[in-house]
């Protein structure tokens, strides 16, 4: 057998092995909710609505199955879970796990009914347009692969709460996704420590703070408003009273706050240009937000990055980055700032959910069938990464033929999915005759409709009201 041919059966057997593992997950409603995510993978074009996926050849069903599948079905998430995390990882040419965290919202603006909405914070067009809509906010662990791609790996969703911390909900989620991986042998104890990179927004150094004691690097952009602070110089022997716990201020927003870099590196790059990096060691913040005792001091590195240009872009502002690796060196500098840019491969994910597999489409009151119906769609996309080298290109006339085979796109994945899927494993059943419901009678109305929901916190805090935002 030649390399290529054990390279298409060992793909297959994953695939195949995956789909078993997934239909075991399903505990209720099995067979609908499998021939839901079937139906997802092999419709034509981008999925609009979810009754649609009903007509697909491979959902043998009704819609009302569809839906009571969704409704009424149930999934062993942590199953499902450590499912995934024993997949093949994707790693960098250090064998170092790369993984990136970020929030991506489900908005629903107009589902009054709909419980556990929280305000998303959503980008308009233009600058300073921003808004606050009601949705579901879901944090998501992907991990990263080597080079410009649009493929990810994605580990982990949880939807976030009204009354849930970001920081706390994130620094749990990230342990529970760190100790899948060491259990499933996806890292031992003398591999590199794994590389988790944050866009602004999340606490990097509480999180660095509460994630100490596991074997990973925390890499994450600040805002250029900030001011941390050098380390304390040594006390004078002669001096006496407590010793001081902050060295001079470093403002981001002020230049002749920075001391020397420790190190400075160039590089050169065919997108942005000159990309200069210059790191400075063992700083930190000076408080902390709803921290009670005594004021831990995290010490980090920051780094500003700089480059000649960005697309559209002939000025571009700094990057300001922190890690929470303290002596950085110039090696990992570049690992660092590489990296962070390569966090935005999980946005072409968001984006391939989103308008392709339709994971925002469906109209769903419960939060619950919501999330079964992300993890739904997250068994699709781990399915087609697993499926990445197995289907052929089947290329529309106007596109460009892809550089390589192992170059396709997901949705090239995806178009090529059907004709694969009678090669694999298909757990499934078969539907049973059965007719159709009663139904409501004609001319009834609903005697129990839904209730209101309030948008936004429900519990009363200091700095809160019930149901504000």
């Amino acid at each position: 057998m030649s390399s290529v041919e054990s390279t298409r059966s060992f793909d297959l057997d994953c695939l195949a092995v995956f789909r078993n593992s997934f239909y075991d997950c399903l505990e209720r409603r099995s067979d609908a909710l499998f021939e839901l995510t079937e139906a997802v993978l092999c419709s034509d074009g981008p999925v609009h609505t979810l009754v649609g996926l009903s007509l697909a050849a491979e959902h043998r069903r009704g819609h009302g199955a569809l839906y009571d599948g969704l409704g009424s079905g149930r999934i062993d998430f942590a199953r499902l879970r450590r499912s995934v995390a024993g997949l093949p990882v994707p790693r960098d040419g250090d064998g170092r796990i790369l993984l990136a965290v970020d929030v991506s919202p489900w908005l629903r603006p107009d589902a009054a009914t709909s419980p556990d909405r929280a305000f998303c914070h959503v980008y308009g067009r233009g600058k300073g347009q921003a808004q606050m809509i009601p949705g579901w906010p879901y944090s998501f662990v992907a991990a990263l692969e080597p080079g410009r791609t649009s493929w990810t790996a994605m580990l982990d969703a949880v939807r976030i709460d009204p009354d849930d911390d970001l920081t706390t909900v994130t620094s749990t989620q990230i342990r529970e996704v760190v100790d899948r991986l060491r259990l499933a042998g996806q890292h031992q104890p003398h591999d590199p420590a794994i590389l988790i990179v944050f866009d602004a927004g999340y606490d990097i150094t509480r999180l660095a703070y509460l994630l100490v004691d596991l074997p990973v690097e925390l890499v994450g952009r600040i805002r250029s408003d900030r001011v941390l602070a050098l380390p304390a110089a040594a006390r004078p022997a002669a001096r006496t009273g407590r010793p001081a716990k902050h060295g001079p201020e470093f403002v981001l927003a002020d230049a002749t706050t920075y001391p020397k870099p420790q190190v400075s590196t160039h590089t050169d790059t065919d997108r942005y240009g000159l990309a200069e990096a210059s790191a400075w060691h063992r700083l930190h913040p000076m408080n902390w937000a709803d921290h009670a005792g005594p004021l831990p001091t995290i010490e980090g590195t920051l780094l500003r990055l700089r480059v000649q240009y960005l697309p559209g872009d002939r000025n571009p502002k700094p990057v300001w980055l922190w890690c929470s690796n303290p002596d950085a060196t110039a090696t990992e500098v570049d690992r660092y700032w590489r990296t962070f840019l390569r966090r935005f491969d999980i946005e072409h994910t968001f984006r391939f959910f989103k308008q392709t597999l339709g994971w925002t489409r469906p109209h769903l009151r419960d939060p619950h069938a919501a999330d079964r119906w992300t993890w739904l769609v997250i068994a699709a996309h781990t399915q087609l990464r697993l499926a990445r080298n197995l289907t052929h290109d089947l290329r529309r006339p106007w596109e460009k033929p892809a550089s390589r085979p192992d170059r396709l796109t997901p949705a090239r994945v995806r178009r090529g999915f059907r004709n694969l899927r009678p090669t694999t494993a298909l757990p499934a059943r078969a539907p049973k005759p059965s007719r159709p419901g009663p139904g409501r009678p004609p001319g009834s109305k609903n005697k129990q409709p839904a209730p209101h929901q309030p948008v936004g916190k429900n519990a009363t805090t200091p700095t809160s009201t019930a149901g504000g935002g």
